[in-house]
């Protein structure tokens, strides 16, 4: 029988749900500068964005980015535990997915708010030991009152035992009307951590995913690839207005291969999804078309 893990055995969830219904507020400027850097990051040869031009869908998350002092940031890179975020005590961490709906876009040279909530705080058991799911309600606001509203998933949990069997991988579709292959090299992933001011080191520092989180290689942010989803919806549907956006991420995606974002699309709903070298489903959303 395989002893629990000492981080499970000290979850405290009636503490961890303490933090439910706890906010916090935070003003940006919809810049300019770094909507042309994701564009770049991309490989869009977009124009250079000018006063009121919109924020593309899922590009908002390169603005409101954490500014953590560097003396509160953990051994992982990202903030130390029991800020606004509750104090999991799991060693893994990561973007799970979320649920947006687009009111209206954000634009260059407005300010903007930020309103996060915590949503809830759930316990689930998994192959590996307890998953925490923390959900984080975002409302984003502008001059003319609110343009997103967001549900972000984040999921904690414990490092898989050496002896945990892998769970089963699920075939990705084969019916893409359209789709595009991606090399997730290190620059790529570099670039979008910068953007997003995310220090989390399974993106970008290969000994400590490998030799800390036993990784295979480095990790693609969940939120590069859904952005890469939508992108690439854009590239085939440039007139759509995407109203309502969610996305689950299934399977890793490291940098060591090539991997494929693929969707279809009725003109109302927009199917999308990841696709790695094995031909396994890596990520799944769904777009809402207007």
């Amino acid at each position: 029988m395989t002893a629990t893990p000492a981080s499970s055995q000290a979850l405290d969830l009636e503490h961890l749900r303490g933090w439910i219904g706890r906010q916090q507020t935070r003003q940006d400027l919809i810049s300019a500068a770094p909507l042309a850097a994701l564009s770049a990051t991309l490989d869009r040869d977009d124009p250079a964005p000018a006063i009121d031009t919109p924020v593309p869908p899922l590009w908002h998350w390169i603005y409101f980015t954490p500014q953590t002092l560097a003396r509160d940031i953990g051994a992982d890179g990202h903030a130390k535990r029991g800020g606004f975020l509750p104090p999991v005590p799991l060693p893994r961490r990561m973007w799970a997915g979320g649920r947006l709906h687009f009111h209206q876009p954000l634009r260059v040279s407005e300010t903007a708010t930020l309103v996060s909530t915590i949503k809830d705080v759930t316990v689930k058991s998994g192959r590996s030991g307890a998953l925490v799911f923390v959900c984080v309600r975002h409302e984003y606001s502008g001059p003319s009152g609110l343009a997103l509203s967001e549900e972000h998933d984040i999921v904690y949990r414990d490092a898989p035992s050496t002896d945990a069997p892998a769970p089963a991988p699920t075939p990705a579709p084969t019916d893409a009307q359209f789709q595009r292959l991606i090399e997730p090299d290190p620059v790529l992933l570099f670039r979008y951590s910068a953007l997003t001011f995310n220090g989390h080191r399974i993106h970008y520092d290969r000994s400590y995913v490998t030799e800390v989180e036993g990784y295979s290689g480095l990790v693609v942010h969940g939120p590069l690839i859904a952005t890469l989803l939508l992108d690439l919806l854009r590239r085939n549907q440039p007139q759509a207005r995407v109203a309502e956006f969610s996305f689950k991420a299934l399977r890793p995606t490291f940098d060591i291969h090539p991997f494929r974002v693929c969707g279809k699309s009725d003109g109302s709903i927009a199917t999308l999804w990841g696709c790695d070298h094995e031909g396994f489903l890596t990520m799944q959303a769904h777009a809402k078309l207007s």
